[in-house]
C-alpha cells in the first residue's frame, strides 16, 4: 500500500499521528477463589480500575487488551493507574501489564512524535 496518504486516509486507518496506544493484561487469578469472588473481582476491576480511568477492556478474566473507551491512546499516567490498582488486590497471584502498544497494528513500533 501506498505510503503517501491523505490525512483522511491516515485517521481512517488509525496510523501516523492517528496511531492509537494501548496494552496488554495477563491476570493470574489464585485457584482457589469461587465463581462469586472471581465475579466480584471482574466487576470491581471494569468499575474501579477501567470505567474510572475512561478505559475499555476486551478479553476475558485472564488476558485482555485495554484501550482508551473512545478514539485517541491511553497515557503512561492511565497505564501505571491501572498497574498501580492491580498491585493492591488479593485475587491475583501474578500479573503482567505490557509497555504500550499500537492497538491497531501491534507489530508497528510506537510513534515518537
Amino acid at each position: 500500500m501506498a505510503t503517501n496518504r491523505s490525512r483522511r486516509l491516515r485517521k481512517k486507518l488509525c496510523v501516523d499521528e492517528f496511531q492509537e496506544l494501548g496494552f496488554e493484561l495477563n491476570l493470574n487469578l489464585k485457584d482457589d477463589l469461587t465463581e462469586d469472588v472471581i465475579d466480584a473481582f471482574l466487576d470491581q476491576f471494569l468499575n474501579q480500575a477501567m470505567e474510572a480511568n475512561g478505559l475499555g477492556y476486551v478479553g476475558g478474566d485472564d488476558y485482555g487488551l485495554v484501550c482508551l473507551d473512545e478514539r485517541g491512546s491511553v497515557s503512561e499516567e492511565q497505564r501505571a493507574k491501572v498497574e498501580a490498582w492491580l498491585k493492591g488486590r488479593d485475587e491475583l497471584t501474578d500479573f503482567t501489564v505490557s509497555p504500550l502498544l499500537d492497538v491497531w497494528y501491534p507489530e508497528t513500533p510506537i510513534n515518537k512524535a
